[in-house]
């Protein structure tokens, strides 16, 4: 018997298409409004504000529907999920957008599924099948490929290297890992509403010491404030609605499969708006992270036949 590989993939739905493209959208734009915010205001205040705004942007919705009650029962937990999945993870981003360009870091961003099937195999004993353990093979190996080529630990112009900003992303995308790991294992049942105000109000208290005690000591210009606030209310907020009304409307393997979206928007607008190159050996690179990372998931299964 050979074994061949086949997409398995359900039939496509119409209603979910929408939220689909608009979330990879919104998402892929948050690393271009990162790098505007974080050259001016620096990793830890573009990380902060992010998260205080989204947690202002959230928390009326929450009472509006009446879930501050569960918020109250289940926020140490939630907090524990803000700093794994927003705090973490956007200073990283913030930080690495300093020296690498917005592709780099969306593309690297997209192996968060490979480090979820990792951390779920280890904690929650979600043994992986034979295909999938060849799709973390697989995508594993596109990353060391990419990094390969782009890593660099001499500081630039700026004084910044590239390979710690490469391992930046992928610490991010670790932590996105285990948050996951983590809210199956402790907030199943949670609202999603509850779990993302938590989430942002939790980052928020664990980083705006930080970001008040790193204030850039110039002004900042109104650009970079108006990233901060599209990062905070669309790439945050509205973004966390739109996520949690695609699992509910396509499911969690649709919904995870935005993350491959992601680098698509994020790769046109660094070209479109910052000039940013995309060198042919970071699309490959792509193509074999996403093609492992579609059998890490069960996207796509090898099917005997």
């Amino acid at each position: 018997m050979n074994a061949i590989a086949t997409p398995v993939v359900a039939a496509p739905s119409q209603a979910w298409k929408l939220d689909f493209v608009l979330l990879a959208a919104i998402w892929g734009a948050s690393f271009l409004f990162m790098r505007m915010g974080a050259r001016e205001l620096g990793a830890l205040p573009t990380a902060g504000l992010r998260v205080a705004i989204a947690a202002l942007f959230l928390l009326p919705i929450l009472l509006a529907r009446g879930q501050a009650p569960a918020l109250r029962q289940h926020w140490k937990l939630t907090f524990v999920v803000g700093v794994l999945n927003s705090a973490i993870p956007f200073v990283c981003f913030s930080y690495a957008l300093l020296s690498i360009t917005t592709g780099l870091s969306s593309i690297l961003n997209a192996t968060v599924p490979l480090f979820g099937a990792v951390i779920a195999w280890l904690w929650l004993k979600d043994r992986p099948n034979g295909s999938r353990i060849l799709g973390l093979l697989i995508g594993f190996l596109g990353v060391a490929l990419l990094a390969w080529d782009k890593a660099s630990f001499k500081p630039d112009a700026t004084g910044n290297a590239t390979g710690w900003a490469v391992l930046a992303c992928l610490l991010a995308t670790l932590c996105y890992g285990i948050a996951a790991s983590f809210t199956k294992r402790y907030l199943s049942g949670l609202p999603s509403l509850v779990s993302a105000t938590g989430s942002q109000l939790g980052a928020a208290i664990a980083l705006i010491p930080l970001a008040w005690w790193f204030w850039p000591d110039h002004a900042v210009t109104l650009q970079a404030w108006l990233a901060v606030v599209a990062l905070g209310v669309l790439c945050t907020g509205v973004a966390y609605i739109l996520y949690f009304r695609l699992i509910e409307r396509a499911g969690p393997a649709r919904a995870l499969s935005v993350t491959f979206g992601i680098p698509v928007f994020a790769v046109l607008y660094g070209v479109l708006l910052l000039g940013e190159v995309v060198t042919p050996w970071m699309l490959v690179c792509a193509l074999v992270i996403v093609a492992g990372t579609s059998l890490s998931t069960g996207l796509v299964a090898l099917r005997r036949k």
